[in-house]
């Protein structure tokens, strides 16, 4: 991810661009959800459904990777790091898609969007980073508009929360690990890597848990990869056009697509504590990318679709 920099007073014509391309990916990407959630209402084995994931993924984005990478882009320089990586990659990927079960899609989102303050969280000891008071504050603020979202001891404790809860520290941990490497290799070359090894890791539950699926399960599998390459292919694409601290505060606009899903398809949409949760969540995270952009460094949001 490039450094920003600062930015003008209006977004110029490619920043436009990469603005379109990233709310085209936030849009896209909810349909994962739909497809993990559909595929476990019918019975398919959660982990199936992530191995499905990153199995399809692994094929989507071999073009890619080629491309970028050349044959080379076929073994990672680092596998053990990357078998570490992949793992903590399907450890969120199972609890996310596993919390679906117990919670609307907007819901565990709301939840899983806890990832940027974790990231804050391990900065400082993982990658040395100093993380003034003004972020700390807001890591704590957005730590409420979690408890707000989850409730425990007002409502009975849903385990869909702490599952999405889960998933977004592991996906924190995969990012810092992530950052640690980053420049290392092509985006696509990086992400074809991480769901091979992310295959090779559920490969081995597979025999004992399989359940064959029909035409329309095939199809959600692919598509589960499909729309997973697309969406990231849109965000390399947007940040060819604008910078970081441009981009990173749409990643919420995901939020608005995964209402939407969650209504059209379950009937599902979220209630006011949840809203109120999400937004400090949003606010906390967007002002945390300010500070960053201050600092001339990336911010700490990333995006990945688990």
């Amino acid at each position: 991810m490039p450094a920003p920099s600062a930015s003008a007073a209006s977004p110029k014509p490619h920043s436009l661009l990469g603005i379109a391309l990233m709310l085209g990916a936030m849009a896209a990407l909810p349909m994962i959800d739909v497809f993990a959630k559909f595929l476990g209402h019918q019975g398919i084995p959660v982990l199936q459904i992530v191995w499905a994931r990153v199995a399809f993924g692994a094929i989507v984005t071999l073009p890619f990777a080629l491309r970028h990478g050349g044959p080379a882009a076929l073994v990672p320089q680092r596998p053990v790091y990357h078998l570490f990586r992949a793992g903590f990659l399907i450890a969120a990927t199972f609890c996310f898609f596993l919390s679906l079960k117990f919670l609307p899609i907007a819901d565990a989102l709301a939840i899983f969007f806890v990832q940027p303050l974790v990231v804050t969280l391990l900065s400082p000891l993982v990658l040395g980073e100093t993380v003034g008071r003004q972020r700390w504050i807001a890591v704590c603020i957005g730590f409420i508009g979690t408890l707000i979202i989850i409730r425990p001891g007002f409502v009975a404790l849903n385990p869909g929360s702490l599952l999405a809860l889960a998933a977004g520290t592991n996906l924190a941990i995969y990012f810092v690990m992530t950052r640690k490497i980053s420049g290392q290799a092509p985006a696509m070359v990086t992400t074809f890597q991480t769901n091979v090894m992310g295959a090779l890791i559920t490969c081995v539950a597979m025999p004992f848990l399989w359940v064959t699926p029909n035409a329309e399960q095939w199809a959600m599998f692919l598509g589960l990869g499909s729309i997973a390459t697309f969406g990231h292919y849109l965000i390399v694409r947007a940040y060819d056009h604008a910078e970081a601290s441009l981009l990173a505060p749409l990643a919420y606009t995901e939020m608005v697509m995964a209402t939407v899903l969650g209504w059209w398809f379950f009937g599902d949409f979220p209630d006011h504590w949840t809203i109120l949760g999400v937004a400090i969540l949003i606010g906390c995270a967007i002002f945390i990318s300010w500070r960053e952009r201050l600092r001339g460094i990336a911010p700490p949001i990333e995006f990945e679709q688990p």
